[in-house]
């Protein structure tokens, strides 16, 4: 049974047969991530862990999100921080089945920067602004920061960032790889989807499986790798598209195919490759 968007009040649900949009949709206070988000984005991974589908995370009003909500965080204690309110949503949405696509505009700061680390994929907008000032506030960044930032942009500038209060710039976070595309904002969404598409045109079930495979710890290597493949190996996605892929070099090597079917296969060269 798909989502129904009338029982999200914080969040905006499109759904495709492969892919599902979320809007995060806090406008009036940026999008700041508070209880109730936290508790939709469970109620969506609980879906995309039923029914594997890409999912694509957005902000609303130019901004991504501007971090946790603050009325909030003020108030909680250590109880509330022993729970792990934040860090659990965002291992969660890190582990779901299909990969995760962060599209980043404006703010994306705190709780909302995590939760773009916690994504497979991150692209953003000229006007991007992406840190962590948890220190600044008095706290540290708790919810995957900590431990996902050095992972992605290295230790020397993940301390930067989370120890002096570094902000990047969309160019600073594509030149050390937080971000991997820059598009103004009118094509983020038309970018993000297009990244959709390339990941729909693989086979699901060894987009899942290499996405189990790529996230396990190093000493589970090559073990994990020998057995994933084993169970792809016998799957009927593989026949099909292996036999695909000889039918088409066939045809191009046709004495009649002609220009067309040349055509044809430097264009399927490209697109495998």
């Amino acid at each position: 049974m798909a989502l129904n968007p009338e029982d999200f009040g914080t969040l905006l649900i499109e759904e495709r047969e492969d892919r599902l949009t979320v809007l995060l949709n806090r406008p009036e206070v940026r999008n700041a991530i508070d209880q109730q988000m936290v508790d939709e984005l469970h109620a969506v991974c609980a879906y995309l862990e039923r029914e594997p589908k890409i999912l694509i995370i957005a902000g609303t009003d130019g901004v991504f999100a501007s971090g946790a909500d603050i009325g909030q965080l003020r108030e909680r204690r250590r109880d509330d921080a022993l729970q792990g309110i934040n860090s659990t949503i965002f291992v969660r949405i890190a582990k779901l089945p299909m990969p995760v696509i962060a599209a980043l505009d404006g703010y994306c700061l705190g709780g909302g920067a995590e939760l773009a680390y916690a994504a497979d994929f991150r692209i953003g907008t000229p006007s991007v602004r992406i840190g962590n000032p948890e220190t600044g506030l008095g706290i540290l960044a708790a919810a995957g920061a900590s431990w996902r930032l050095k992972e992605l942009v290295g230790e020397p500038v993940a301390k930067e960032i989370l120890l002096a209060g570094l902000v990047l710039r969309a160019e600073d976070a594509l030149r050390v790889n937080l971000i991997t595309e820059i598009h103004e904002a009118p094509l983020l969404m038309e970018a993000a989807h297009n990244l959709a598409d390339r990941i729909s045109r693989q086979d699901p079930l060894a987009v899942r499986i290499t996405k189990s495979v790529f996230h396990a710890p190093a000493e589970a290597h090559p073990l994990i790798d020998t057995l994933a493949q084993g169970i792809l190996f016998e799957s009927q996605a593989k026949f099909d598209r292996m036999q695909a892929f000889l039918d088409r070099k066939n045809t191009d090597k046709r004495p009649d195919a002609g220009s067309t079917a040349s055509t044809t296969g430097t264009t399927a060269d490209r697109t495998e490759k």
